[in-house]
C-alpha cells in the first residue's frame, strides 16, 4: 500500500505504470486521483489531505497578527519563493524585487518572509541586496520558520509553485503563483506537462482562480502587479475565499480512518477490522 500518490496526472505520466507494478493500493490526498489510477488497473482510495485538518476552517487573521508581533492596520503581504536551494536561487530575487516595489508605493505595507533553517542565511543574502531604504526594511520580517502564521496573518501571498499554494488556499488568502527554474529544466518539464495549470489550488478548482506567472512571465513587474491586485481587491479576494473553502471542505477527511479502513481491505480484514482480536 503506497500512501501520497505521485503527481502522474500533472508531469510524468509513466510514473502511473510504475506505480501499478509497485503496490497493490494507493492512499490518494486528492479526490480525482482514484479514477485516474483506475484507468491504469491501480486500486485506490481518497483519504482526504492531512493538511486540511492541521489548518482551521477560518483562520484567526487578527490572532496570527498578535502572535507574530505585527502592529498597525495596514495590508501584510507574506512572502514564500520556495524551501530549496534552486528555487531561492531562481526566484527570491524576482519576488524580493517585487515586494520591493509594493514597499514603495505602499507606505504601511509590511512584509513577512518564512524561511527554513537551511536557507534562511540564503535569504538574507537576497534581502540584503534588494532595493530597499531603510525605512522600508523595518517593515519586512524575515522569519524562523512560521509559514503558517505568516499565511494566517496575511492579506495576500506571493509564493512559489507547490505544496504552499495548497496551504494557502486552505487558509483562504488570494495569492499569486510564481516559479522560474533552469531553461533547459523547464524546456524538458514543459514537454511532459499535462494540466493548463501549475499551481495546485487551481489544479484542484479546474480553473485559473489565481494567477500564475511561469518562467518568463515570472517577472518583478509582473508580480508586483498581480500582488497589487490581490492585496486590493477585496471582491475578488472574497470570491477566492469562497472557492478555497469549498476546496478545504472537499479535502478535510479522517485520513487516518479511511486509510486503516482501505488497509484492512487489501489485507482481507475489512469485515473484522473493527474487533479487538482483528488489531491483536
Amino acid at each position: 500500500v503506497h500512501f501520497v500518490c505521485p503527481s502522474f496526472w500533472a508531469w510524468r505520466p509513466e510514473r502511473a505504470a510504475k506505480m501499478g507494478r509497485s503496490a497493490q493500493h494507493v492512499l490518494c490526498l486528492f479526490p480525482f486521483e482514484p479514477a485516474l489510477l483506475a484507468q491504469h488497473g491501480i486500486g485506490a482510495t481518497f483519504v482526504g489531505h492531512p493538511l486540511a485538518q492541521v489548518v482551521p476552517l477560518q483562520p484567526d487573521r487578527a490572532a496570527a497578527r498578535a502572535a507574530l508581533g505585527l502592529t498597525g492596520d495596514g495590508p501584510v503581504l507574506a512572502v514564500l519563493p520556495g524551501s530549496r536551494g534552486s528555487e531561492i536561487a531562481h526566484l527570491a530575487p524576482r519576488f524580493l524585487a517585487a515586494a520591493a516595489q509594493l514597499l514603495a508605493q505602499r507606505p504601511s505595507l509590511q512584509v513577512l518572509i518564512p524561511a527554513v533553517p537551511s536557507q534562511r542565511a540564503a535569504l538574507q543574502q537576497v534581502l540584503d541586496a534588494a532595493p530597499l531604504s531603510t525605512a522600508q526594511r523595518q517593515r519586512v520580517s524575515l522569519l524562523h520558520g512560521q509559514s503558517h502564521p505568516a499565511m494566517a496573518a496575511a492579506d495576500a501571498v506571493l509564493v512559489a509553485s507547490g505544496t504552499a499554494t495548497l496551504e494557502a488556499a486552505l487558509y483562504k488568502r488570494p495569492m499569486v503563483i510564481g516559479y522560474h527554474m533552469n531553461p533547459l529544466t523547464w524546456a524538458f518539464m514543459r514537454r511532459k506537462q499535462l494540466q493548463p495549470w501549475v499551481g495546485l489550488p487551481n489544479i484542484l478548482c479546474g480553473d485559473f482562480v489565481v494567477p500564475e506567472f511561469i518562467q518568463e512571465a515570472c517577472t518583478p513587474d509582473a508580480l508586483a502587479r498581480a500582488t497589487a491586485r490581490a492585496l486590493d481587491d477585496l471582491t475578488q479576494a472574497a470570491l477566492v475565499a469562497q472557492r478555497f473553502t469549498q476546496l478545504h471542505h472537499d479535502l478535510l477527511r479522517d485520513t487516518p480512518a479511511l486509510a486503516s479502513q482501505a488497509i484492512a481491505q487489501v489485507l482481507g480484514l475489512a469485515s473484522t477490522a473493527a474487533s479487538p482480536a482483528a488489531h491483536a
